[in-house]
């Protein structure tokens, strides 16, 4: 079965070609992606993880990033002396993994799944232990991780049902590989019977909850609370919404709804941070140009800054959004009426915040689902469904905060995965008689 993979593996990467050309000339970064994925490294990465008999943690794209922050964190509290090495697939996921994984000692691009390029990242990696997150299947490497007898281990295991269907159309192929993972750690009972439905050893298969939750949230205490508010010039009266994470097309429809909330509440303000930092000068244009006052907060104190609180304030830095979620009476997450799968609607919940999306939540679709439930976030399908839910929520004060509160009540419910995971991890290594080196150690 190996040989039909890697054939169709490499007819495929020839299909791609000219779509890898465009991308080599009009994507940022791209050739830096694929010289990685191809098996060759810059000088500084390969100085800085080659041969360190690192941890290898992979975590495909944004929301197993997410999943893996709290993980590496644990890791590197537990085992200072340990690398710790994240792989990602995609850019976003690169870029997301650098802003919210600091501890990990390297972030590199999965290397592609064929034989010689696996086995060179391998070796230059040379894990002791290599953690799977979500789920993350590729054949090669499981195979050669197998040889090598490095113990893999699946953590935050999730199957949707589309998966399941397609990993069931090779069945055999699949058993094969999960019998190559030594152990299964599963968000839930529904992900446990699947793995095990695709062929997992039942003895293998442990549930421990959702890592996500886990994810270290900005705390803010009231009176930082107002001192944001008065930095931001947010110190009316009036309701305050934060649209975080927004990509094109999206800021048009918050601003626009923005309009109608500003009829009802005059003195309502509106926090917008824009996904790409870069767009932040079209979406000004696009603000002024709709009659709005707006500043951008990187231009605070300069001589665009007149002193007065706008209407709208443009979040153009980095590092900021996580603690300013806590001002918000309202927050959208952007990146849900386009087709990029949301961003993080976990965030904005661990401050209690009543939470709004669009109709494509698919990097986040079990969190949506569980908020969603419980009457924390709720989609909207379409700009004037978003209108009316906006206008309704601030309408009903009482109703955001049951929301705000029942958002509490579940982050706190779920928190704890990540030490079962990682205690499951302790397990598995003293089975293999690999030794962890601790803060005790020199």
């Amino acid at each position: 079965m190996y040989w039909v993979y890697n054939i169709c593996l490499v007819a495929y990467w020839i299909l791609q070609i000219p779509i890898l050309i465009y991308r080599l000339v009009f994507e940022e970064g791209f050739y830096d992606r694929l010289k990685q994925s191809a098996g060759i490294m810059p000088t500084p990465t390969l100085q800085q993880i080659a041969y360190h008999n690192a941890i290898w943690v992979h975590a495909a794209s944004v929301g197993e990033v997410v999943a893996a922050s709290p993980i590496v964190r644990e890791l590197k509290k537990k085992y200072p002396n340990e690398m710790v090495v994240v792989s990602v697939v995609t850019a976003t996921g690169h870029r997301m993994a650098q802003r919210i994984i600091p501890e990990a000692d390297g972030h590199i691009f999965f290397p592609f799944d064929l034989p010689v390029i696996t086995e060179r990242i391998v070796d230059i990696v040379n894990p002791k232990a290599i953690i799977l997150i979500e789920t993350e299947l590729w054949p090669n490497f499981l195979r050669l991780a197998w040889k090598k007898k490095i113990p893999v281990m699946m953590m935050n295991g999730r199957i949707s049902s589309r998966s399941m269907r397609r990993y069931s159309l090779i069945k055999r192929f699949t058993t094969r590989m999960l019998l190559q993972i030594r152990k299964f750690c599963m968000q839930s009972k529904i992900d446990r019977d699947r793995i095990i439905g695709m062929g997992a050893d039942p003895k293998r298969v442990t549930i421990t909850g959702n890592t996500k939750y886990d994810q270290t949230y900005a705390e803010v205490s009231e009176e930082e609370r107002q001192a944001l508010r008065k930095e931001f010039r947010f110190d009316g009266k009036g309701p305050i919404i934060v649209a975080g994470s927004t990509h094109s097309g999206e800021e048009e429809m918050v601003v626009k709804t923005f309009g109608k909330v500003l009829k009802k509440y005059p003195n309502a303000r509106l926090l917008l941070a824009v996904r790409e930092i870069t767009r932040a000068p079209s979406v000004k244009f696009m603000i002024k140009h709709l009659g709005y006052t707006v500043l951008r907060r990187s231009k605070m104190g300069t001589e665009e800054d007149d002193g007065k609180s706008p209407q709208i304030v443009i979040l153009d830095t980095i590092g900021e959004l996580g603690r300013l979620y806590s001002l918000a009476d309202i927050v959208f997450v952007g990146g849900s009426f386009v087709k990029v799968g949301g961003h993080n609607i976990l965030e904005p919940a661990a401050h209690g915040k009543p939470v709004l999306v669009g109709p494509y939540m698919f990097n986040f679709q079990e969190i949506f689902e569980l908020l969603s439930s419980r009457g924390v976030c709720r989609m909207t399908t379409n700009e004037a469904e978003f209108e009316k839910t906006v206008l309704h929520l601030l309408d009903h004060p009482e109703e955001m905060k049951k929301m705000g509160e029942a958002a509490l009540e579940v982050v706190h419910e779920n928190q704890g995965a990540t030490e079962r995971n990682i205690d499951a991890f302790e397990k598995l290594i003293a089975d293999y008689g690999v030794h962890l080196g601790g803060s005790d150690e020199s």
